[in-house]
């Protein structure tokens, strides 16, 4: 038996036979929710940001990441070596003898590995360990269940001592912007709450990685305006950006949509409305077109991180492949790209479509045994009879 060990060991799905979604179906899309968002993120890891997807069949042949892999030596799309380590956004690396944010404040101990050429962002990371903003999703999960009401006031702080951790709390060596921006604010005397950083990549992506321990907490007992709400202010914390905000609700009504929707629904229209939030995208013109999946995210849609082209990426794999976990997940990460937080939501999302989740795949997590505690008891609180 797996790590869920009252479910078969494939493929979780759940026999949905009634057209009203009980309790326990909203569960088990849940619970799928929440292991897809950790498997997609993992599969992705060691070719997150390869922008040339051959260079993934070069360096995983024949066919590409096709299960759990440790991250490469080397990453021949790297830019590390400009980004800001006093900042967010890209800047200069001073010497090791100054304080600077990365290897001081926060990935205390990593900053050597900053700076290298083709150094890979994810430098040591095993097969099936996780990027820093999924375990920031999983620190946001633990929080859930232990909290008596979220605050803003009380998460940030919960974040900030995950953050300074020393030795670190997670396993990973690159953080992006948003946390170093974060941090340069928090060491110049500003509130918390007021700590979030704006640059060209705020309205990215991995804003949206921690969402949904948030948001699928609170949507059975509150009103889906409150939920967005809620949600606006946890993402603005660290990605203040009105823009971001309207994908933020789009992104917490598709999760409300596909939580609640009866059984024999298949709901791939609501990824097509969900993706029309980004002006001029027309999905229903894309899901079927000849070209393949590389035309849509890649030629179509930037692989690159920005919200304007990854949201339309992920409502679109989510349409074509939402009935089929594992297929959705093993596409994106073999597209490249911004593929492990684009991973993550999408993992989500045809988690609740589909009620499942590649259960072979969560077994070979490297934190499976305390993440699947942590979803269960994150079930117990909000989802229980």
């Amino acid at each position: 038996m797996g790590i869920f060990s009252h479910q078969p060991d494939d493929l979780l799905l759940m026999s949905e036979t009634t057209s009203q979604c009980s309790l326990e179906v909203q569960r088990q899309r849940t619970r799928a929710a929440l292991a897809n968002l950790f498997i997609g993120d993992a599969l992705s890891m060691p070719v997150h940001w390869y922008y040339n997807p051959g260079d993934i069949l070069r360096q995983f042949p024949p066919l590409g990441i096709q299960r759990m892999e440790g991250a490469p030596d080397t990453h021949p799309s790297s830019i590390m070596a400009l980004h800001s380590t006093n900042q967010g956004g890209r800047g200069s690396q001073p010497s090791e003898s100054e304080k600077q944010i990365i290897g001081d404040v926060i990935l205390k101990g990593r900053r050597h590995l900053w700076g290298r050429r083709n150094g890979h962002y994810h430098h040591g990371l095993r097969a099936g360990q996780n990027t820093l903003n999924a375990w920031w999703a999983h620190r946001l999960l633990k929080y859930m269940v232990t909290t008596d009401h979220y605050t803003t006031r009380t998460w940030v702080q919960d974040y900030i001592d995950f953050m300074l951790a020393d030795p670190p709390a997670h396993p990973d060596t690159y953080a992006e912007s948003c946390h170093r921006g974060f941090f340069a604010n928090l060491e110049s005397g500003k509130d918390p709450l007021e700590c979030g950083a704006v640059t060209h990549d705020t309205p990215s992506m991995g804003a949206l990685v921690t969402v949904a321990p948030l948001a699928l907490a609170l949507l059975p007992s509150l009103p889906l305006v409150e939920v967005q709400q809620q949600c606006r202010e946890h993402v603005w914390l660290t990605h203040p950006d009105n823009a971001l905000m309207k994908v933020v609700d789009h992104y917490v009504q598709l999760m409300w949509q596909l939580l609640s929707r009866p059984a024999d629904d298949e709901s791939p229209a609501a990824f097509v409305d969900a993706a029309a939030v980004i002006s001029g995208t027309r999905l229903d013109r894309l899901i079927d077109q000849p070209r393949g999946d590389a035309y849509v995210v890649g030629r179509v849609y930037s692989l690159a991180c920005y919200i304007t082209d990854s949201w339309p990426s992920v409502c679109y794999l989510a349409a074509r492949y939402g009935q089929t976990p594992e297929k959705a997940m093993l596409i994106n990460t073999n597209l490249g790209g911004e593929n492990a937080h684009r991973g993550s939501v999408l993992g989500t999302l045809v988690g609740l479509a589909s009620g499942g989740f590649p259960a072979h795949l969560f077994e070979t997590l490297d934190e499976r045994t305390t993440v699947a505690g942590d979803i269960e008891q994150w079930l117990n609180r909000y989802y229980a009879n």
